[in-house]
């Protein structure tokens, strides 16, 4: 059994990981474009942040209907960032449970 689940949880880990940095970059850009430090009329810099938007926008979106508005300050990465450590830290024992 463990022949499957433990290349499972690394794989599972090295997505959400990958996931992570996807969430970081996007807060990263949208402090840059609203800084004036890149400029979205780019082809390049616009086709990145609407990559980053698809992705992470569906999981954003119902975690700032739950969260209070702070005005400008947007928490919910921080909070899905959260929530992406318990699920690893859930699963990763889970199968170690398991084995």
């Amino acid at each position: 059994m463990d022949v499957v689940l433990i290349p499972f949880a690394q794989v599972f880990n090295v997505v959400l990981d990958l996931y992570v940095w996807v969430v970081v970059a996007g807060v990263v850009l949208s402090w840059l474009t609203a800084f004036g430090v890149v400029n979205t009329n780019n082809k390049a810099v616009y086709m990145v942040g609407d990559f980053i938007y698809r992705v992470t926008e569906p999981v954003l979106r119902p975690i700032r209907r739950i969260l209070p508005d702070f005005g400008t300050v947007d928490l919910s990465p921080i909070a899905l960032i959260l929530i992406i450590m318990f699920l690893q830290s859930f699963v990763n024992r889970l199968i170690m449970s398991l084995v």
